[in-house]
């Protein structure tokens, strides 16, 4: 049987601001690397949501310690509150969001960049604090983070410690809209939907992948891997019991379904 012969290693990168995979499908994937600019511009939104929230909590935390000054016990649990809160907002923050934001921050989501693993995969939250955690290295010395700007412009993918550590990278968003695929889905006035919003931007983007590159393929080739990508994500899709599509029209109405809801990669 014919085959692509598969990368001698997980990832190549042949220019520094790109990131290309080579999946288990035998199908690239290409990331483009977010820049210190645009990390630094995460970063200052960020911060400055940290600051207004630090404030509310603070002015909040006054007013409760005030009103518990003749309780000596009261007074020391609204103290240890206010610390706690504060220590959730300043080293909790990026990690819970980036947890449940699939690697965002807020910050981040307005930048358009999101962090990924090495390989492409979506990070965990025990990556996100692992990531997060190194903040207190990185931000030496002083707030404006030295240590992790300086490593991010030293290293060729622009990490800092805390990538380094956790395995993990900071990439481009594209939106859908200005993404050009090569394949043209036919014309269907069919109104089925398959939940394609369910899959990742990996998953969306090794299917656009394998329908922009199928043409090439050799047919039993192309056979496999439309029926290995299609058991990959079938498990997050609703697919009627009486659609009789093949694996690859079921790719194509999935990516037609996805382009449509201007869903971001």
């Amino acid at each position: 049987m014919s085959s692509i012969p598969p990368s001698p290693a997980p990832y190549s990168e042949p220019y520094a601001d790109k990131l290309t995979i080579e999946t288990p499908e035998q199908t690239a994937l290409e990331f483009s690397i977010a820049g210190v600019g645009s990390r630094f511009l995460a970063l200052a939104l960020d911060t400055l949501i940290q600051i207004v929230a630090a404030l509310v909590f603070g002015l909040g935390g006054a007013i409760i310690f005030r009103e518990l000054m003749p309780f000596a016990a009261g007074a020391t649990w609204a103290i240890a509150l206010l610390a706690l809160l504060l220590f959730v907002i300043f080293i909790g923050y990026f990690a819970i969001f980036e947890s449940v934001w699939n690697g965002q921050t807020p910050g981040k989501r307005l930048v358009n960049i999101r962090v990924i693993k090495d390989t492409g995969r979506p990070i965990n939250p025990s990556e996100a604090v692992a990531r997060n955690l190194l903040r207190l290295v990185d931000q030496m010395p002083g707030i404006l983070y030295g240590v992790g700007i300086t490593s991010a412009l030293l290293s060729r993918q622009n990490k800092r410690l805390g990538d380094f550590v956790a395995g993990t990278i900071v990439v481009r968003e594209q939106e859908l809209r200005d993404f050009r695929p090569l394949w043209q889905a036919p014309t269907s006035s069919s109104v089925v939907t398959y939940g394609a919003a369910q899959l990742s931007a990996e998953e969306f983007s090794l299917v656009e992948t394998f329908l922009n590159r199928r043409e090439a393929l050799p047919a039993d080739v192309r056979y496999l891997m439309a029926e290995q990508i299609a058991a990959r994500i079938k498990p997050k899709l609703d697919v009627p019991t009486t659609a009789m599509l093949s694996s690859e029209k079921l790719l194509e109405a999935v990516a037609a379904e996805r382009r449509t809801s201007a869903k971001y990669l």
